[in-house]
């Protein structure tokens, strides 16, 4: 474990204008960035997140992809759509979930590749 004093640090104070100009607006412009990488943080919401980039799927085959219950797939449908990350409809005593908006597909992709790159193990 990396210790706080073994972190590198400028030894002099030295503030590159340009940069910061350049960079300042649209940093101060990211809000609710941290919610959703809060929520992708759970491996268990990651992958529930992930098998629904990849099909429509109902509350049951959530639960057996991830390996769980109903109950615990529920609970994190139930974040996810309240994040509003995934949707879902009713079809009779079914109720199925979607991604909300497939713009999520590349983020989910990118950590999936970067993980990869890291030499962390394939999905089974």
């Amino acid at each position: 474990m990396v210790k706080p004093k073994d972190i590198p640090v400028c030894d002099v104070v030295c503030v590159h204008a340009e940069t910061v100009e350049t960079l300042q607006p649209t940093v101060r412009s990211i809000i609710g960035a941290g919610e959703v990488v809060a929520l992708l943080a759970d491996d268990t919401r990651f992958r529930v997140l992930y098998a629904l980039s990849q099909s429509e799927l109902c509350v049951c085959d959530v639960a057996a992809i991830i390996e769980s219950t109903t109950a615990v797939a529920s609970y994190h449908l139930r974040l996810l759509y309240r994040a509003g990350l995934a949707k879902y409809r009713r079809k009779g005593k079914l109720v199925y979930y979607d991604l909300a908006d497939p713009g999520i597909r590349p983020l989910l992709d990118a950590a999936l590749a970067y993980l990869r790159q890291r030499g962390a193990p394939e999905p089974r």
